[in-house]
């Protein structure tokens, strides 16, 4: 809640004094977006992979249920406003059923600038359904200011909720945990709304809410955080991956996990370092389809 000198609650766990120090920082030497305004000029800056994958379920589904998402935006000083468009002009072209959002819209401050940019970037894409949660660098800063900002644009952002699709697919609940490290995940009640669904699809921050879907029966898992290292070696290997074992384990891709099918986003935007190497941006558009 903001404050009358502009001043708000910052509800993100784990925020250090010297993560407080680097920010600090960083905002005084990446003063005016410099980093993202010369990332912008270089032809990299508009090239954003959109990951395709057929997903087969083991549950009725009455037409194919085509399910977008992006990840880590990091709307700020490092993501070229260039690189933004390409990735939402993927999403707006593949006209899915469902937008979901996996967190971290920021890097370093919710501003009101930021928030109308986050806004009119998502609504800009024709969904029926469009939902959300919240990463780190969210619950780091202004999150509420996040939340309106998605709510004008037709998000309905889900903290430990679940969420029944409209028809045709009505038997589909979208599961959203709030972030593993820096929020309280609550997966009793998260779930407790997908109850009498016939498929369940959940989304987090990180890979490290795995841990809490397991034994769900949850079909497809999304997520982000990793930026598949931000950095990587040539094929796409990281050198270092944010985030605990999980993180580690699955730093980007498709992945057949007890049952899940689960896609980690590399994302779309930068942070501390405002340039990607062997990792590049991407969206995805999974269509799910019955196997029954």
């Amino acid at each position: 809640m903001r404050g009358r000198d502009g001043s708000f609650e910052r509800r993100g766990r784990n925020y250090s004094r010297a993560r407080g120090l680097v920010e600090a920082l960083l905002r005084r030497g990446y003063g005016a977006g410099w980093p993202a305004r010369l990332w912008g000029r270089l032809p990299a800056a508009g090239r954003v992979r959109l990951v395709e994958r057929r997903v087969a379920v083991r549950a009725p589904l009455a037409t194919p249920l085509r399910v977008a998402f992006a990840s880590d935006l990091h709307l700020g000083p490092t993501t070229a406003r260039r690189t933004l468009e390409a990735a939402f002009g993927l999403l707006a072209v593949a006209a899915p059923d469902v937008l979901v959002l996996g967190g971290d819209y920021v890097f370093l401050e919710a501003s009101a600038a930021v928030a109308r940019e986050l806004e009119g970037l998502v609504r800009a894409v024709p969904a029926r359904v469009k939902v959300a949660v919240l990463g780190n660098h969210d619950l780091w800063t202004d999150h509420r200011r996040l939340e309106d900002a998605l709510g004008r644009a037709g998000v309905r952002v889900l903290v430990n909720e679940a969420l029944r699709l409209p028809t045709p697919h009505g038997g589909v609940a979208v599961v959203g945990l709030d972030d593993p490290w820096t929020g309280a995940p609550d997966p009793e009640r998260a779930f407790a709304g997908a109850r009498g669904a016939e498929l369940t699809l959940a989304v987090c921050h990180a890979p490290e809410g795995l841990a809490l879907v397991r034994g769900r029966a949850v079909a497809l898992y999304l997520c982000g955080h990793t930026h598949g290292g931000h950095v990587a070696l040539p094929g796409g290997v990281p050198i270092v991956v944010p985030g605990g074992r999980l993180s580690r384990r699955y730093p980007h891709g498709v992945h057949a996990v007890d049952g899940t099918t689960v896609f980690v986003s590399r994302g779309v935007g930068g942070i501390e370092v405002p340039f990607r190497c062997f990792a590049p941006p991407d969206v995805a558009l999974l269509e799910l389809v019955s196997d029954v």
